[in-house]
């Protein structure tokens, strides 16, 4: 949640402006943008100019480091306050604090790609082998293959880049970013009485002055006599990080942590405690470590950067990282800190097995399982409940990895908190997930979801959580053009099990390219206004791609599935749907035009209907084209195909 991203500030506020470069300008009724170069109490002077997104270079990756070097430990921490110091490893020696210093540099080994969980030291026993891909073996991690049967989309575009070529892979592989360029003029603003906002991700937050700084970058909207209506601060174009608290570090920054195990070996029935800002309860790091029947407690424990909490494992109750392997069992991690996740895996190489345990966190940027930089995470029977906004159940942000799951209950229950967000290749099987005021499930860019019999829920709200502005729905799967996640094609696979909407659409597609495939999944849809499938661009407010430009592309493939409702695909976006293996469709399919005036692409929807499947029209259609090998029952009505000719 992502989550999670550039530092993105909105506001809301009266103000009265007068031009620096020119007194007396009357900016009513207009919206402008400008970045901050100073503020004085509630005056603010703003560099006037012009927001847009820019493609970015490959960021260079962390200088080799000392990366056999422990990481910073505060030595003063709450875990041996009430003398509960870690136990003794089987060397006989106790994992010792080192001097507080910086985390080592992320390992430069293709973050991207899943990484094979290191054997842990003399093979202890079943416990440390991963739970079962859905197929049964480790090969089910590979992506569904696209209907044309291959990975590549067949004819389908990704969303254009800012330059408006095609190409969604900038050099280096990144994103896009938004990028400010100033003008000539500037504006001094009073924000005496605004109501402010500010945005990370997809969360949005209320604000006041202290989140407006230097090098901000605001959209101001203005009524009349230049009243300010609104003020977006969309993000910091340098030093400047408006309330110090969302801008990420630039390296990777893992605070404190008041117990350190940093040699191999065992621990049971022990407990580990931080209330200290900034600081793990327990941080295993670099060392291969079985614990059994731990109790990890987070209490308290502010945190001064978010980004760091959600990127790097900053705060987190528990955090693995520097190639760390740690086996958990019975045990129970709570967190009530903010940005305090349960059990982090950062880094690759990193892997966390975790098992049989309950994991519970209630401040907002906690997730349950978190996993980031390319770490791994398996996870065996958990509990898992989350109450705080953005804190996912099953969460990763930047740098993605893997996270396979079996069995178990997942339960978020604030906004902006689905039970899965992912920004990785995550797999669930035979387990429970619920999200009770959110969607179920976000996939971000080059990422995965794919779930076999499991019983899924969402409930996200019409008026609550920052992402229902621009659409309610049950699945979203998107590019947030953040650098949280690779810029590429999205799967969403779901074998068997119920997925269920409470409220909007079932699935929602934009600004990215997507491979979606069920097979015998039962979908209920409580809200017979939401379509079944929406594919379409959006109004770029939240950087989501560029207005007229950021559909989405979707290779969805129903086998042996039934499908109820009316699908929905713009003139910018496009859809290639096939019905096969008995498959039932019962609904219809049109293209609407883009809500931004964007340019209409070519073969914007093509359904094939294979043999013994059947589409039974609920109402009038508009696609592009139709290959009938199976049935269609029109039911009284018609398809009208881009040619101009009609079927009925």
């Amino acid at each position: 949640m992502k989550r999670i991203t550039a530092l993105l500030c909105i506001a809301s506020m009266t103000v009265l402006m007068t031009a620096c470069a020119e007194k007396g300008t009357d900016y009513s009724n207009q919206t402008l943008t400008g970045k901050v170069t100073a503020v004085d109490g509630t005056k603010v002077t703003m560099r006037l100019g012009e927001l847009s997104e820019q493609e970015t270079p490959q960021k260079e990756e962390a200088a080799e480091g000392s990366q056999g070097e422990t990481l910073a430990a505060k030595g003063e921490g709450n875990g041996e306050s009430d003398g509960q110091s870690p136990p003794e490893m089987p060397s006989g020696e106790a994992p010792t604090d080192n001097a507080e210093g910086d985390a080592p540099p992320e390992k430069q080994s293709g973050g991207g790609e899943s990484q094979t969980p290191p054997e842990m030291p003399s093979g202890s026993g079943e416990s440390q082998t991963p739970p079962e891909m859905p197929s049964g073996n480790g090969e089910s991690q590979t992506p569904p293959e696209a209907p044309s049967g291959d990975g590549e989309s067949s004819g389908q575009t990704p969303p254009e880049m800012p330059s408006g070529g095609g190409d969604m892979t900038p050099p280096g592989g990144n994103m896009g970013m938004n990028h400010f360029t100033p003008g000539e003029e500037s504006a001094v603003l009073d924000f005496d009485g605004a109501e402010i906002k500010v945005e990370t991700g997809m969360e949005t937050k209320d604000g006041s002055m202290d989140d407006i700084a230097k090098d901000c970058i605001l959209i101001v909207e203005t009524g009349d006599h230049n009243a300010v209506r609104t003020v977006t601060v969309k993000m910091s174009d340098g030093a400047g990080m408006p309330g110090g608290g969302f801008g990420g570090s630039g390296e990777v920054t893992q605070g404190t942590a008041a117990n350190t195990i940093d040699s191999d070996g065992k621990a049971s029935d022990c407990t580990y405690i931080s209330e200290g800002d900034d600081e793990n309860a327990l941080r295993v790091d670099g060392a291969a470590a079985t614990l059994s029947g731990i109790t990890v407690e987070k209490p308290k424990g502010a945190s001064s950067n978010t980004e760091d909490g959600d990127f790097y494992g900053m705060n987190a109750a528990l955090l693995a990282t520097n190639e760390a392997v740690v086996t958990i069992t019975d045990s129970t991690i709570t967190s009530s800190a903010q940005n305090g996740n349960g059990v982090f895996s950062y880094g690759s190489g990193t892997t966390v097995n975790i098992s049989d345990s309950r994991i519970t966190t209630t401040a907002d940027n906690s997730g349950g399982i978190q996993t980031t930089g390319g770490g791994t995470t398996n996870a065996s029977n958990l509990t898992i409940e989350t109450s705080g906004n953005s804190s996912a159940a099953i969460r990763s942000d930047r740098g993605g990895g893997t996270v396979i799951a079996d069995g178990g209950s997942y339960t978020s229950n604030g906004y902006n908190s689905p039970a899965v967000y992912s920004t990785a290749d995550i797999t669930v099987k035979d387990a429970a997930l619920t999200a009770n005021n959110s969607e179920a499930l976000v996939i971000e860019g080059k990422n995965s979801i794919l779930l076999e019999n499991c019983e899924v829920s969402g409930n996200m709200s019409d008026t609550k959580g920052s992402s229902s502005d621009e659409n309610v729905h049950n699945v979203m799967i998107y590019q947030s053009m953040s650098g949280d996640a690779d810029v590429g094609t999205s799967t969403f696979s779901m074998t068997g099990g119920t997925l269920l909407s409470n409220n909007g659409d079932m699935f929602y597609v934009t600004n990215t390219h997507c491979i979606l495939k069920l097979s015998g999944t039962e979908l209920v849809q409580k809200d017979k206004e939401g379509y079944l499938l929406n594919v379409t661009g959006n109004s770029a407010d939240r950087g989501w791609g560029t207005a007229g430009k950021n559909g989405g592309q979707v290779e969805f493939t129903a086998d042996h599935q039934k499908l109820e409702g009316d699908i929905v695909v713009d003139s910018i976006s496009s859809l290639d749907m096939t019905l096969s293996g008995k498959s039932e469709f019962r609904g219809t399919v049109n293209i609407v035009d883009n809500e931004q005036g964007g340019e209409a692409v070519a073969d914007n929807v093509v359904v094939t209907v294979e043999a013994g499947s059947t589409w039974i029209l609920t109402g009038d259609c508009t696609v592009t084209s139709v290959d009938k090998k199976g049935d269609i029952d029109f039911n009284g009505y018609t398809i009208k195909l881009a040619d101009g000719s009609e079927m009925k």
